[in-house]
């Protein structure tokens, strides 16, 4: 089995809407994503994906939360904004590009992620 990771980060504020606590004020992170592919078969240039590529998809999927308000950026503007549901619509919407992904991790902090399979 063959695994490739690549990780982007973008810069972006958010508030988690009904939390009791400091996390319902708006407050903002560099919030790291870590793409991962798994799979056993590769490509006839010996390579499972290309990370040119998916370097790019991720850093186009991500372009639209840098330096925004999560909380006004569709579909975020209707669901909370937790690492959680970051992690899930990440995933939904790499796994349209990328048929080996296997999961996305959304780092809030350098001790904290949500991870989505």
């Amino acid at each position: 089995m063959f695994e490739l990771m690549v990780e982007d980060t973008f810069d972006a504020a958010h508030a988690l809407r009904g939390y009791e606590g400091p996390c319902e004020n708006l407050h903002g992170h560099t919030w790291r994503i870590q793409l991962f592919l798994r799979g056993n078969k590769l490509n006839k240039l010996g390579l499972l994906e290309d990370f040119k590529a998916i370097k790019k998809v991720l850093a186009a999927t991500l372009d639209q939360f840098d330096h925004n308000y999560i909380n006004e950026t569709p579909p975020f503007d209707k669901i909370n904004p937790t690492s959680e549901n970051l992690a899930k619509y990440l995933f939904d919407r790499l796994k349209i590009r990328f048929k080996f992904i296997h999961k996305v991790i959304v780092w809030e902090s350098a001790r904290t992620y949500a991870a989505y399979y």
